[in-house]
Formats: C-alpha cells, structure tokens, sequence
C-alpha cells in the first residue's frame, strides 16, 4: 500500500499527495508531526530511499541548531533529534511498492510512480 508521511502545511507535500492522487495512487497520509514513525521505521525508510541520514534532516530549522546539530553529528544524534522534534524530519517520504523517496525535487516521484 502506498504511503505518505505529509505535513499538509508544506507546499511540496501537498504537491506530492496531489501527484500520486494524479496518477491513479490513493496513499494513506501519514500526518508525520502527529504521528511519527519509530525511530526503526524512520532509519529504514531514510536508507530505502538511498539518503544518509543528514541527508533526510531538515537542516535549516531552527530547532536543528537549536539541538546543537551540525555536518559532524552521528546517525543516532539526527535520528534522536527527529524523535524528539518530529518538524526535522525531510518531507515528505513517499512510500510505493516501486521504493521509498523525499521528492525532493518533486520530479523524484517520477522513480516511484
């Protein structure tokens, strides 16, 4: 079953949701912030989609710098900090039986659609 992990406040999550329902796709939506996936889930999506996990946090918010993260923090730090503030984790994660990926940019979508 497809699956997103959304923040419908975000316009490249709503753009994704409404790509999927475009192409036939009806994912469960996942309001991520509200429910978080495990830190498990978090670790196995992030390498299904082929990223590091640095690469699947949200660098640029506050709360990254807040948590005294940076490009030297170890995988558990991140992965620690995205359970606790949910708002780090890149989104969105788009689940399909073709893989796993953050859209960014949108036109990653393509790989899994």
């Amino acid at each position: 079953m497809d699956r997103i992990y959304h923040n419908p406040q975000c316009s490249t999550s709503r753009e994704a949701l409404k790509t999927l329902k475009a192409a036939g796709r009806d994912p469960e939506v996942i309001k991520y912030l509200d429910a978080p996936p495990s830190r498990e889930e978090l670790a196995r999506l992030i390498a299904d989609a082929g990223l590091s996990v640095h690469q699947a946090v949200r660098t640029r918010e506050p709360a990254y710098q807040d948590a005294g993260l940076s490009k030297d923090s170890s995988d558990d730090e991140l992965l620690d900090a995205m359970m606790k503030t949910p708002r780090l984790i890149q989104r969105p994660i788009v689940v399909t039986d073709k893989g796993v990926r953050i859209p960014r940019p949108l036109s990653l979508l393509d790989e899994i659609i």
